[in-house]
């Protein structure tokens, strides 16, 4: 199913910090056909949506909850997606895919993501376990600091939730917890090539810079649940729903389908009523 197998090495660093890079990932044509399929899909374009971050600039980002038999889904349900959170997520119950996203960080406008943990926003989902949930984010193009790259709190993740409020059209978690964070713990910018990974803990603290640069950023993020971990306060059943893994190869030899309404894609206004 996948020749590719995280180390015990990388399992405890995961463990430790709170988040794991694997370079190269994937291949360059698989990140080419990511990326042309982000620049060019219409279903993509027609469902996303901007959020504002508290200077008003914004970020693009189209959400979904269904991996289906397109390229995107082929990558979120391959073996070396579902093995790898597989092993980094605690439980035992079955691999279940919770969202997707493509974030869209377009060059001079793409706006900050403010200090949060995921789980400051899945809390209110009523998800149970965060040690129960994983994303995994897929460098489509290069991510630097010019460009608006992930920052995180080397080993915030063993703080725990901790209390979050609005920021924007955001939800960030309370900047006296972030400064005391940052007293002892390790700010790390996570710059990456395209087809590079990084797995990240539901409750390690992260945010981004505006992109300021004349490049993109783009990326997509998978969320990962374990099927025990039951949400009680989200309409969504796909967390829930263990993953049937396909071949790595599926991304590049199986003949993709177009993504499409069977992805379930949300809808801002839908997500401004969750809230």
């Amino acid at each position: 199913m996948s020749a590719f197998q995280l180390s015990k090495q990388q399992i405890e660093t995961y463990q430790n910090d709170g988040y794991l890079i694997v370079k190269k990932f994937l291949q360059k044509q698989e990140v080419d056909k990511l990326y042309q399929i982000a620049t060019g899909n219409d279903a993509l374009r027609k469902h996303a949506f901007d959020l504002n971050d508290l200077s008003g600039k914004k970020t693009k980002l189209t959400l979904w909850y269904t991996p289906g038999n397109d390229a995107y889904g082929l990558l979120t349900k391959s073996g070396r997606m579902v093995n790898s959170v597989d092993k980094l997520m605690e439980g035992k119950s079955a691999v279940c895919h919770f969202h997707s996203k493509l974030m869209q960080k377009e060059p001079k406008v793409g706006g900050a993501w403010e200090w949060h943990q995921d789980y400051g926003y899945w809390y209110k989902n009523e998800f149970l376990f965060p040690d129960q949930m994983i994303s995994v984010m897929i460098a489509i193009t290069e991510a630097n600091k010019e460009n608006g790259c992930l920052q995180v709190i080397k080993g915030s993740h063993k703080m725990g939730r901790i209390e979050h409020g609005f920021a924007g059209e955001q939800i960030g978690a309370s900047q006296h917890y972030v400064d005391l964070a940052l007293k002892t713990m390790e700010l790390i910018y996570v710059e990456i090539e395209a087809g590079d990974a990084l797995f990240f803990h539901s409750n390690l603290l992260h945010r981004s810079e505006a992109n300021l640069s004349d490049r993109p950023r783009w990326s997509l993020i998978s969320v990962y649940n374990r099927s025990s971990n039951i949400p009680y306060n989200e309409p969504s059943q796909s967390a829930t729903i263990p993953l049937k893994p396909v071949p790595d190869n599926a991304l590049m030899e199986w003949k993709a389908e177009e993504i499409g309404t069977d992805a379930h894609f949300l809808e801002k206004e839908k997500d401004e009523a969750l809230k």
